[in-house]
């Protein structure tokens, strides 16, 4: 062909050629947004937000619209079913099943990972060795979800009672004179053991957080608190927790939403199987191994209906934050 000769060049060439491409379009913005001052607000607000915003439409609006569409029709995504894939979600034992591990983990995993990021910040707060102590708890989070579960995996490994263990959970049985059990395989206690698994993780993230928000807390009034003979309770209770309220909510809200799109923890350890699925998982394994794109796409779509009240709560949060500062 005419134009064959562009297949053929190197990969390299093709990057340079991006760079290029990219650097230009930065140059034209900004020679663009050089222009008299009466009209340079309006060109630089359209011209910085306008690659943000195509992003955005086809990153974001354009995949939820045609998802939304698809949770309306068959396998195929050609014949238009109505709300059955709805109705399916609500109808199948084993989709019943995925909600209830769904809830489970919302309602488990952000409450716990915050209480003990809270207790640990209280405990080690303007302690000696603070910064060695915040680095141990935060370090899981320098760990893809990924990377966390296959950790956890070598933790629950299992091995015959005749043969020497290697993970952790079995030679700690092994030496209290138990039997090595299946971890993973045992309802509903291996979706506990996957929930730890996030909380191992996002513990970290709520205890750097809230331990800036109790040093916010005025010296001042904690003094004033001890003076007049409150406890370590009343301490928390009338002082620390009133004093990060605010910050609490925004900590819990933010894990509350990336436990909701839970996928890498429940794949990689279990992969769906032996009751463990969520919504995130069952929705990859409708759509992509099971060839129920409809099926799929309404899981996505509920899913997606689950996080909006959050983001929603959160933006307003922020707008009322913004508006007292």
């Amino acid at each position: 062909m005419e134009y064959s000769f562009l297949y053929e060049l190197p990969k390299i060439v093709w990057m340079l050629i991006g760079i290029a491409a990219f650097l230009g379009v930065i140059g034209l913005m900004l020679v663009l947004v050089d222009v008299p001052r009466t009209r340079r607000d309006r060109w630089q607000a359209f011209l910085f937000l306008a690659p943000a915003l195509v992003l955005l439409l086809g990153g974001l609006v354009y995949p939820v619209l045609r998802t939304t569409m698809l949770s309306f029709h068959d396998r195929s995504g050609e014949e238009f079913v109505g709300l059955a894939n709805y109705l399916w979600m609500f109808q199948r034992p084993e989709i019943l099943l995925v909600l209830r591990n769904t809830l489970l983990w919302v309602v488990f995993a952000p409450a716990l990972a915050t209480a003990i990021g809270l207790l640990y910040a209280i405990l080690i707060d303007r302690s000696r060795f603070e910064a060695v102590a915040k680095s141990l708890v935060f370090m899981p989070m320098a760990i893809s979800f990924v990377g966390a579960s296959i950790i956890w995996r070598f933790v629950f490994a299992y091995r015959p009672a005749d043969q020497e263990q290697y993970g952790l959970f079995n030679q700690i049985v092994v030496w209290l004179d138990g039997e090595p059990r299946l971890w993973l395989l045992e309802q509903p206690l291996n979706t506990f053991l996957l929930i730890l698994v996030l909380i191992w993780v996002q513990a970290g993230f709520a205890m750097v957080v809230l331990s800036a928000s109790i040093k916010a807390i005025p010296a001042e009034i904690t003094e004033a608190a001890r003076i007049d003979g409150a406890g370590p309770w009343q301490l928390f209770s009338r002082i620390t927790l009133p004093s990060v309220w605010p910050t609490l909510l925004v900590v819990l809200i933010t894990i509350t939403v990336q436990t909701l799109k839970v996928f890498d923890i429940v794949r990689t350890m279990t992969g769906g199987n032996y009751g463990t699925s969520v919504i995130a998982n069952e929705m990859y394994s409708q759509a992509f191994q099971q060839g129920q794109i409809g099926q799929g796409s309404a899981l996505a779509v509920f899913l997606f209906v689950l996080v909006i009240p959050l983001v929603v709560v959160q933006i307003r949060r922020n707008r009322k934050a913004r508006e007292l500062a």
